[in-house]
């Protein structure tokens, strides 16, 4: 299909949608006892509202909080691979805290302060 053509339909189509949205009824109400409620002064609703509204909010914020954790956990185990690859392949000369006669076997008396 040309690029023209894709342009024609795209316009065609977005036009539709906008004159099917705009022949809808403008005012969307919730059901008519959720309406009269909320037009009360009662707390209750708005309260109701609100416990919905954590109820959402809830399972959103267990999966992020797991996500974040196992994240947190394969980055710190990347880090402790590259490490230890890093350990296995460096010769004894060019590590600092290992004496060049012990070839890794003995850590050296230096202390790092």
């Amino acid at each position: 299909m040309s690029t023209i053509r894709r342009m024609v339909l795209f316009c065609a189509v977005s036009a539709f949608t906008v004159g099917v949205l705009t022949a809808l009824p403008q005012s969307a109400t919730a059901c008519p006892s959720c309406k009269a409620a909320n037009e009360t002064d009662s707390l209750r609703p708005r309260a109701y509202m609100y416990s919905i509204l954590f109820m959402l909010a809830m399972p959103a914020t267990v999966f992020a909080g797991f996500g974040i954790c196992f994240y947190r956990m394969s980055r710190s185990e990347a880090e402790l691979s590259e490490m230890y690859e890093m350990s296995e392949t460096s010769l004894p000369e060019q590590r600092p805290d290992v004496e060049p006669d012990d070839f890794g076997l003995r850590q050296s008396s230096h202390v790092p302060g």
